[in-house]
């Protein structure tokens, strides 16, 4: 068997599959659902909404908003730029809208940017461990954490006014992707086929990607995207690995021109449906409406700047960001600009 397509052999350790890290499936779903979504109100895009509405679970996951701030975000739901909060949690125990048992933390955070013009959108993660000011929620007083320690004290819902301080940005919308199996995505569409810039040793078994193309199942292509240690960059190595999945798995459903064949895109919907829980305010129809013209080009991804990845802090090593960087970036998103600014401060690769 040849290197490049060996990976699709089944892993030898299953044992590390039980627990799926929300991360992955945020990441998936969401490419997954853009795609889904961006078939098209005249392909039947409402129809489909409307058929898999009672899939998605609804909950609180936003904090009232000001009164002049709620309408500014129905007017960007008509003809504004978009902001939405998508959440990764493993909690089984607890509904994502409420706190969290102590603990249990959201592994992604990310902030996804539609355009005024509703023809891309621009997926930028916070990584888990940044430290920032997480105001007061839940048994939580207040003052300096790592940032996914808000939705561990108070939810979806500190979580939101953690980020909405962090970026200054207001946010219209907010999903949690949990409990659904990456592998069940990637095997809908018959594997992937995922480019690396780096070599990956796993920890978890023996499988070693070397730089280059490999095609993956899902459970594979979970394992790959779980690597944390022997990856360049650590946690940012990871999200690399995230990022790289999901523009595989957005690309072979628009090769395969999966939305539009019924059977297979009945599966890919009831996977992402299954798998999101929305807020309670958030409206489907629209988000079909907002995300219909997007195409897998035209799907952006960042991380925000960091100076120091190994920042000592009384809740451990933390990642400091790069406090003037960021700020450009969130200004940028905010200006409806982040294509722009990711034009002149291209992603490392």
């Amino acid at each position: 068997m040849d290197e490049e397509h060996q990976d699709v052999a089944e892993p030898k350790r299953r044992g590390w599959f039980r627990r799926r890290p929300g991360w992955q499936k945020a990441l998936i779903v969401l490419g997954a659902l853009v795609l889904i979504l961006s078939s098209g109100v005249a392909g039947g895009g409402y129809y489909l909404v409307n058929r898999y509405t009672d899939k998605v679970d609804r909950a609180s996951l936003l904090p009232s908003a000001p009164a002049e701030e709620a309408a500014q975000s129905k007017e960007n739901w008509e003809s504004g730029p978009l902001n939405l909060l998508l959440l990764g949690s493993d909690s089984r125990a607890t509904a994502p809208g409420e706190s969290s048992p102590i603990g249990e933390r959201s592994d992604t955070i990310m902030l996804v940017h539609i355009a005024r013009s509703r023809d891309k959108a621009t997926i930028i993660s916070i990584p888990r461990d940044s430290y920032v000011d997480v105001p007061a929620g839940g048994s939580w007083k207040g003052g300096k954490n790592k940032i996914n320690a808000a939705f561990a004290y108070g939810g979806a819902a500190l979580t939101a006014v953690t980020v909405k301080k962090l970026t200054g940005i207001p946010l219209d919308g907010a999903m949690i992707a949990n409990f659904a199996s990456i592998r069940d995505l990637v095997d809908a569409v018959d594997g992937v086929n995922v480019c690396i810039p780096y070599d990956v040793k796993s920890t978890f078994s023996d499988r070693e990607w070397k730089q280059g193309c490999h095609d993956m199942n899902g459970d594979i292509a979970e394992e790959f995207m779980r690597q944390r240690y022997n990856v360049p960059g650590g946690d940012f190595g990871r999200i690399k690995n995230q990022q790289l999945v999901v523009q595989a798995v957005t690309k072979k459903v628009a090769e395969k021109n999966l939305l539009y064949k019924p059977l297979e895109l009945d599966t890919l919907l009831g996977i992402a449906a299954d798998s999101l829980t929305v807020d309670q305010n958030l409206d489907l129809r629209d988000l079909v409406f907002a995300v219909r013209d997007i195409r897998p080009g035209s799907i952006g991804y960042a991380t925000v700047p960091y100076t120091s990845a190994s920042l000592k802090t009384p809740a451990g090593a933390a990642v400091q960001l790069d406090t003037a960087a960021a700020a450009e970036m969130f200004a940028a998103v905010k200006n409806d600009t982040i294509d722009q600014y990711l034009a002149d401060n291209p992603p490392t690769p």
